[in-house]
């Protein structure tokens, strides 16, 4: 009987996924306020849905009580934070708290699943990383709302992200072929996920100030130090992240194709002599070819990743019907690969596509802000975000050799959950901020027109007799969005 529950559960849970999916898209073509918000309280719904089925059946087929606990505790989390988010910031993008609660949800799910081994020690602590990012994270942004000397900072940016890299390339200990940070009580730290936030916030800044070649040229020496930093601490995931942000950013803000071109070649120089000086990078150049030949040795995490991606097939195996647990550090860098092995390839492609929704989210508040400062760090921010999803999707799937990047809000990881969350409340300041900039036109508009009404002599509007006839009431309408205004 649990089996057959389990199987049904797996369609269940697709369906709730695809129909969240496709609220998250047909959301932009939305004319009036009320549907937005009809379909971001369907979303809603279904987020709690998809929550209580995986976990409940979960439940099922293990009968431990610890499952309903650790979901008892994140659906209230999560209801805490998008109550908050609408408390406190009533001008917030509901679609981006909503894509951040559901990629957290994912990630709860198959972290709980694969850590029932170690009775959930792995889940726990995830969970105390996600309750400690939107803690954090609810502050954010008012503090981008209220610091207004953010982009006069452009060098202590760099000094503070530089220091960072080096004193881990220096003193961080090898894991797994690299330097990534420091365990303190048990947690680990890696810097680079909070330095490239503070790198983006460097590139802002500079090409804010000057676009002119000599500040091109400096800050252009400044970011290749810092992808020079983590490439000595063979920390490749996040050089290449680095060196694709800044090349994104420069491009958007000077326009010209030479620097970009002269960028790419750099790039490829540095990934041929990289390739030829590091073994690291041979090894995973290797396993990227032909994971079958090397099973054995390199190519095993590759190997046992593409097996659990055709086990799963479209619909999965069921949620504790795999063996995702077979898959090499399946709860950080090849989380996606266990995900599709009992979620399916549909429940996957789901994930994916709410990935890009908050990547087009992030590229029109980019477009419409009228601060350039700003309007550059929403774009390397979300550029940022959608190129490691990429990177850790790519190396999964065998698109690309493996970098060992996580995925964002889904993969086990306190550093990479509390930068994310840092980086989405970032945008969501950058929202209100863009709210803030349309209230002020609106206004600058209505004293326009009162200034033109009163030069042309108008008189005031001639007031009802107070016991004449009353005038007709009108009707009701609804709320059109504003002319270019975004999906909430």
């Amino acid at each position: 009987m649990v089996n057959i529950i389990i199987q049904i559960s797996k369609y269940l849970i697709i369906i709730l996924m695809a129909a969240y999916t496709f609220s998250c898209f047909s959301i932009f073509t939305r004319n009036y306020e009320d549907e937005e918000r009809r379909v971001l309280t369907r979303q809603d719904i279904l987020l709690f849905l998809l929550q209580f089925v995986a976990f409940f059946t979960m439940f099922l087929a293990t009968e431990d009580i610890r499952i309903l606990f650790l979901y008892a505790v994140l659906a209230v989390v999560l209801l805490g934070v998008i109550l908050l988010y609408n408390l406190i910031y009533p001008n917030v993008s509901r679609l981006v708290v909503n894509n951040m609660c559901m990629l957290i949800t994912a990630g709860m799910i198959m972290i709980t699943r694969l850590s029932s081994d170690n009775d959930y020690g792995t889940a726990i602590r995830q969970l105390i990383f996600v309750i400690l990012g939107v803690t954090f994270g609810l502050f954010v942004p008012v503090l981008i709302r209220k610091l207004t000397f953010l982009e006069k900072w452009t060098y202590i940016y760099a000094a503070v992200g530089g220091c960072a890299l080096l004193l881990v390339a220096v003193f961080a200990p090898i894991s797994g072929g690299a330097k990534l940070g420091f365990q303190i009580f048990g947690f680990n730290i890696q810097p680079s996920e909070f330095v490239k936030i503070v790198f983006v916030f460097f590139v802002a800044a500079s090409l804010n100030k000057s676009k002119e070649f000599k500040n091109v040229v400096v800050t252009t020496a400044i970011a290749a130090a810092h992808v020079l930093i983590l490439v000595l601490s063979t920390d490749l995931g996040a050089a290449l992240i680095f060196f694709i942000v800044y090349l994104v950013m420069l491009y958007v803000a000077t326009r010209q194709p030479l620097y970009a071109m002269t960028g790419l070649g750099a790039g490829v120089l540095a990934a041929v002599a990289g390739y030829h000086l590091f073994s690291h990078i041979q090894v995973r150049v290797e396993a990227w070819q032909d994971p079958i030949a090397s099973y054995g040795d390199s190519g095993y995490q590759v190997a046992q990743s593409l097996f659990a991606i055709g086990t799963g097939s479209w619909f999965g195996t069921g949620l504790f019907q795999g063996q995702p647990e077979t898959i090499p550090v399946s709860e950080t860098d090849f989380i996606f690969s266990a995900i599709t092995e009992e979620m399916g390839v549909i429940y996957a492609l789901c994930l994916i596509l709410i990935c890009v929704s908050c990547y087009v989210m992030f590229l029109n508040i980019a477009m419409e802000l009228h601060n350039y400062f700003y309007k550059l760090v929403a774009l390397g921010l979300g550029t940022c975000y959608i190129f490691q999803v990429f990177l850790q999707i790519g190396g999964v799937t065998k698109f690309i050799p493996s970098t060992g990047m996580t995925l964002p809000f889904v993969s086990y990881g306190g550093s990479s959950v509390l930068s994310t969350m840092i980086m989405f409340g970032i945008i969501q300041g950058l929202y209100i901020l863009r709210e803030d900039e349309e209230e002020e036109l609106e206004q600058e508009k209505l004293k326009k027109e009162r200034k033109s009404r009163n030069g042309m002599g108008r008189t005031a509007p001639r007031k009802a007799p107070k016991n004449g006839p009353k005038f007709e009431e009108v009707p009701k309408q609804r709320t059109r969005k504003k002319p270019g205004a975004r999906a909430k």
